[in-house]
Formats: C-alpha cells, structure tokens, sequence
C-alpha cells in the first residue's frame, strides 16, 4: 500500500489526515490480506499481515522468510538526537526538499545525568546548542516534527503519540520496536535504511521468520512484564532472534497492559530479532484513548480480526511459526540478568548464590529505574508503592536511587499524582525526561574507571562500559519494582519475595507485592510545547551548520570502488568473544561527535578485546611491528598512508545499538571488508549501505586461523553476486597460505551498494538521472 500525498501529512502529533491514512490502510487490508492468504496457501501470522499490506509489490514479490528480500513502504520514520544528525547530513546529499513520508526527531540522548532534571537540561542546552539549532532548522527546512529536548524519549514520545495497531514504522535506534506494544512492526535501522524511505524509495530488509511465543496464564505477584522478556532472552539468548519477528499471542497476551508489552517488545532488541509484536486487544484500545487516540481505537476496534493472527494460526501455532517459546505467566518468577549480557538470566531466587559463587560484588551502588523500557505510568506507580511501604516505616534506600520520566506527559502526570513524591521520601533523585545513564550519558563521580563495583537497572542493555564508560561496572537489569526494593536492601542477595528489611526502630517487616494502575485514573496531564511543527515553507529556512564546527561535518561521499580485488591487506584487529556497536564505537562522552565523522572515527573499535593480547581497545601495527598502539591511532596511521585493510569479528559481531557510525567509521578509517563467525541484522545492513564487505567464515573454524600478521586478499569480486562465495587467501608470515571460503547476504541491489562507494551513492545517481 502506497499512500500519496504524504509529503506533509503527519507531522503534527495527531491530525486529522493521521486518522484518515490509517483508515484508508484498514479499508484496504481485507484485499491485502486475502491476497496474502493467496500467495502463501495459508492462514497468515499478525507479523506477515503487517508485511502484506505495506508490500510494493505484494502481488509478485516473494514472501519466503529467511531468503527473500521484501520492499515495503513504512508508515513513516522516527529518529533520535544521536543518530539524526548523520541521517539527516546523508538525506541532505539526496537532493529532496521535504521528506517524503512523516518524519519526526526527538531529542533525548544528548542530555548527561548528573545532579538532576534541572540543572542537567539547562547544561544540556547550552552544550548542544549548536547540535539542537542544526536538528531542528534540518525539521523546519525538510518537513519534520522536532520534539524539542525534555519532551521525552524518542520511544515513549512515539508510543504517545504515533504508534497504532497494523501499522509500520522504521526509527534510527535499535529501541524502535516499542511501537510493537501497540500492536506496530516497528523495526530499528540505520540512518541510510531511514534515508531512503525519507527520500521515497522502499525499505528494504529481508524477509524474517516468524517466531512465536505463547503466553499462558496472568501475571501476579511481584512478576511484571518485564520479567516475561528477562525470561525470553535467557531461552533464546542475544542472537536467537536475529532475522525474525517475535510474535506474542495467547490469553496472557491480552492479560498485559499497553505499556507493558511495549517493555517486552522494546526488549526484543536484545535478542537480535528484527522487532517484537503484540495483537490489538482491549488494553491497547484503552491506551489509545487514554493518550488522546479514541477515534484510532474505534477503527482498531473495528478491524479487530484483521489485526492479530488469523484463527488457524493460534490453535496450530506450531504449523505457522518457525519456532514456538511456550511461557506460563501464573508460574513465572521475577527474573535478573547479567552482568555483561542481557541473556544472562536467572530467577531472583538464585541471585544470591550466584553473588557467593560468581564472586559479584553484593552491594549495589548505584540503582536506577526509568528509561524507554520501563517508564510508563504503570512502572512508576509499581515502583512507588514499593516505595510507600519503605516511606511509612520511615526506611530510606540505602543505595542512592535515580528515576528517569519517560516523557514529560509522564512526568507531569506523576507529579501530579503523587508518585514522584513518594520515591522522593525514599531518597530518590530524579532525572531528566532522556535516555542518560541508560546510554552512557552519565556522569558519574562515585567510582573510579577500573574500579569493579555493582550497579542494577530496569535499562535494556548491560554490555561493560555501557552505562558509565566503565567496563568493571557489573550491570544488572530487572523490574523497576524489583530494582526500587533491593534498593532499599542495597544488596544484590536481598530478596524481596522471601526477605525481610530493618526499619529505623529496629522491627523488621516484609514488602508486599506491589499493585498499581496501569493507566491514571485522570488521565494523562496533557504535555504542551514539547513539539515543533515544520515550518510551511522550507525554502525560507537555512540549516545551521557552522564551518568551524568540531560537532557537525557536512558529509563528503565515499569513493566507489575501483574494480580490483583487494590484495595483500594488513588486519587491523580481530576481535575476542563479543563485539558490539558498543565496542566499535562506545557512546558517553562521543556522543557529542555524533554529527562529525573525522571526530567521533577517533573512538573506532576502543572497546574491541584483542584476541590475540587481550588488550582493550589496541593493538600492534602490522607495517611496523610497534605494539599496543590504540586502534583509533593505528586506523589513522594506515588511512594517512594510503593503506586498506580488514578487520576479523566473532559471533554475533555488531549486535546492540543500530547506530551506523559503528559502520561509517571504519569505512572512512580505510576499512574495506570485515569478516567474522556471524553478524548482526543491523550491523550488516550498515556495513553494506556503507559500501564495505561483512562477510563470513563458511567454515567457523577458519577465524581461528588468522594470525596477527597475516596479510589478506579478497578474490574475483569483478563477479561479486547473490548466492556466490567470495575467496579469501591469507598468506602468513612464515610463508604459508590459507584458502578460505567466505559467505554474504548480499542481494543484487545490495552489490550495486558496494560498486558505487555507498547506498547513498547509488541513491544520488538515480535522482540525477533523467
């Protein structure tokens, strides 16, 4: 289904041209899915109605999951503070004068946490100035809504506002699938994927599996949503996911709020998977009216069948899914993982010996609940009454707690109603409405870096260094409720479900399991200002770049390729055990850079493991023989001497965030190929639009053979093509050689990508073609 006419439609929060495409998308998905139905011989998925109706060619296109590439046409696209700027330097090279789908910005990664919710935005805005003035001139000037910073987090702000039942969405973060809580395939890209949908021209991303998880029963207790994917991570693990949809359904589905599956499916992330959903059920309907959407509600409502799996489907859901995860919600304990990965879970019940056995330092030192993964209403309200039972026995958390607000509709509807105010008398510290220290946006004061110590977090991602740049940070993760109660414990063995806690006057009493509602009873406060609309004429406005800038840098493109195989190239490094977007280009303090590629490459690959020294983030210099050099350093070195090169990774290389520097830099550094056991699905679209090769061992083993000295050749890429290998020779220093066989995933759209330097490239010589 293309829509026209959408050059400037959907740019307000919510228009009355936003409920007119999203009824003309329900009028028209009893043909679609009939098609569908059609195409496949078979009842279809929730996840594949969704694909179905937003094919460009549904009629032709082949739908074969795990092969087949799908070209879609999204319902519009959502971008972060972060990652816009590169996304919006790259559309500016496009040649467009306004977007052509709704495009939103939001401005919440770039404000650090540090002494609170005031003093931290005021910083902020006179830090990012020039960054904030360059986004949202870039919004007035191309057709796009600028949420300005304190509105909120790009998640919340979007499931506020934009997400609805049957829709499609693509946003510049690994987070996007939120939106699936509201029954959306939103799905986490990186800025070149947003780009071309900016620009008009399909989405493309291979057709993923379909893996289903059975929800039975109803929460109760101290178990709350969040412990469903702390459990669903620890079954499929960080890379279980990779190219599927995780499709909820069954009774307990519809037992879960809103807000609630949206912590699931944002969670999704962590498994690899291409994004989560849930059906549309009552619960959703009640949040859209809730946050001012009754009318949306009402056409859900009415196309209700439409928007969740068809009937054959959930009595036969092994015949339909490639793999069905069987849960029982009456029977699920409330969950922790970590530190270090999201997958690695236990029940809260084991936490304690696993503190004795493992060695994790018990006492927490920092705990904080908030962020785009648990933040609603309903995490708070759970939260608090955890924290009025501390409160009335006069017990304040003995680990100093911060809250991050969701949005500010969040936060001013918890002020309102009190619950702020009761994790205050806990002794919490509350935050701006941002991402902060769940994205390395922390400045944090009560540990040196080095220093091994103990943190826990209702956050989404723990990978060492993530939160405080500090790689001996353990970071743990469970529900905001859980992690407010062992906050006031400050011990990572206290069990809230069987412990006990010392008030003041020495009584010891046992917290109850908190209950809260999951939408306010007077609803929502109604946040205004946040959002500034495009202005109608863009030709008028001029986008803020400075040309002395050290945090914007209009882009220059890539060069294409020259058509010669790549001979004799140094590696740079390989890569130990887990190597994500966090490792080849840590946040923190580079954020700032986000907008500058010369400056932000200066991080590339600081956070790699050496494979072959165990060094973090150095390695030796191959033309010189000099050892410990920092990769940024030795990248440098190579590119000012006019020498390519290939990097090695492990499984799962790439996973994590979808932020494309984590391409874009060893591409302008001199990289040409990376080459590893498996990659990540964003990661190696990244790779590919950015004109490199991510290309993988046939044979696993064979990573084990490249030697720190090797030199490496990439054979007969004149005939690069789908489906065909690609001959790696590595001669070793002793004289030696290896033959290795090396697969892809490239289509033939995709091949264009690397013979012209770039998606983007490829993208610019279309537009100026006659």
């Amino acid at each position: 289904m293309r829509k026209s006419g959408m050059e400037t439609r959907g740019t307000t929060v919510k228009t009355e041209a936003d409920v007119q495409d999203i009824e003309k998308l329900y009028n028209s998905l009893k043909e679609s899915l009939a098609l569908g139905r059609k195409r496949l011989g078979r009842p279809l998925t929730l996840s594949e109605k969704i694909l179905f109706s937003h094919g460009v060619e549904p009629r032709t296109q082949s739908f074969e999951r795990g092969k087949s590439y799908l070209l879609l046409h999204p319902d519009r696209v959502a971008m972060q503070d972060a990652t816009a700027q590169m996304a919006i330097l790259q559309f500016m090279l496009a040649g467009r004068k306004t977007t052509a789908v709704p495009t939103t910005i939001h401005c919440d990664h770039l404000i650090l946490a540090r002494q609170g919710a005031t003093k931290d935005m005021e910083e902020a805005l006179l830090q990012n100035d020039e960054v904030y003035r360059f986004l949202q001139t870039s919004s007035q000037k191309y057709g796009m809504g600028f949420w300005k910073p304190g509105a909120g987090i790009i998640h919340q702000v979007v499931l506020e506002n934009y997400a609805f039942p049957g829709g499609l969405m693509i946003g510049t973060d690994s987070h996007t699938p939120n939106a699936g809580g509201l029954g959306m395939v939103a799905v986490g890209v990186g800025g070149a994927d947003a780009v071309d949908v900016m620009v008009g021209d399909p989405w493309e991303v291979l057709c993923p599996k379909v893996i289903g998880v059975h929800l039975k029963g109803t929460l109760n207790g101290w178990t709350s949503p969040k412990d469903v994917i702390l459990k669903v991570c620890g079954v499929l693990t960080t890379k279980g996911g990779t190219n599927a949809i995780i499709e909820y359904f069954g009774e307990g589905a519809s037992s879960i709020s809103a807000t609630g599956k949206a912590t699931i499916t944002n969670m999704g992330a962590e498994l690899g998977a291409t994004t989560s959903i849930f059906p549309h059920d009552e619960r959703t309907a009640a949040y859209l009216r809730a946050t001012r959407r009754g009318e949306i509600a009402r056409l859900a409502d009415a196309h209700r069948d439409h928007l969740r799996a068809d009937p054959e489907v959930l009595r036969s859901p092994e015949k339909f899914f490639d793999k069905v995860v069987e849960l029982d919600l009456s029977t699920l304990e409330p969950h922790i993982v970590g530190p270090h990965t999201p997958d690695l879970a236990r029940p809260i019940g084991q936490m304690k010996a696993d503190v004795q056995s493992k060695g994790y330092k018990d006492e927490i030192k920092v705990a904080l609940i908030g962020s785009c993964t648990n933040s609603s209403y309903e995490d708070i309200g759970r939260a608090a009454r955890v924290a009025a039972q501390a409160a009335k026995k006069g017990l304040r958390a003995k680990s100093p707690l911060m809250v991050t607000p969701g949005s500010d509709q969040i936060f001013e509807t918890i002020q309102r109603d009190g619950q702020m105010q009761t994790l205050h008398e806990i002794g919490a510290k509350v935050l701006a409405n941002a991402c902060g220290p769940c994205i390395g946006q922390w400045k944090r004061e009560d540990v040196k870096k080095g220093e091994v110590n103990t943190i826990l977090t209702s956050y989404n991602r723990n990978f060492p260094g993530r939160n405080d740049e500090n790689p001996e940070t353990h970071a743990f993760i469970g529900s905001p409720e859980i992690v407010t109660a062992m906050a006031l414990a400050g011990s990572m063995s206290f069990n809230p479900l069987t412990d006990t806690l010392e008030a003041p006057d020495g009584r010891r009493f046992k917290l109850e399991p908190p209950t809260a509602p999951e939408l306010p009873e007077k609803g929502f406060v109604e946040a205004k200002g946040g959002f500034i609309a495009p202005a109608k004429d863009g030709n008028q406005v001029q986008v803020a770049i400075r040309p002395d800038s050290d945090r914007l840098q209009a882009l220059e493109p890539f060069k294409p390729w020259d058509g010669k195989d790549y001979l004799e190239l140094p590696v740079l490094l390989k890569a130990k055990g887990k190597c994500t977007t966090d490792h080849i280009s840590p946040a923190g303090t580079w954020l700032k850079f986000r907008g500058h590629l010369e400056n932000i490459s200066g991080n590339l690959f600081s956070g790699v493991i050496n494979a072959y020294t165990a060094e973090r983030g150095a390695g030796t210099d191959a033309l010189t023989g000099q050892t410990g050099i920092p990769y940024p350093e030795l990248a440098k070195r190579w590119k000012k001497a006019g020498k390519s090169w290939v990097a090695i990774g492990d499984v799962n290389y790439g996973e994590g965030s979808s932020r494309e520097h984590a391409a874009m830099e060893p591409r302008f550094m001199g990289g040409v190929a990376i080459m590893a056991r498996s990659f990540a699905r964003i990661h190696e679209t990244n790779l590919k639009k950015q004109g490199l090769l991510p290309l993988t061992f046939a044979n696993a083993a064979d990573y084990d053979k490249i030697r720190m000295d090797d030199r490496v050749s990439l054979l007969g890429l004149a005939s690069l093509a789908p489906g065909k290998n690609v001959t790696m020779v590595v001669r070793h220093a002793d004289g030696t050689e290896d033959r290795m066989e090396l697969q892809h995933g490239f289509n033939a759209e995709q091949v264009e990508y690397f013979r012209h330097g770039s998606a983007l490239n490829l993208l610019r010589e279309r537009n100026r073609a006659p």
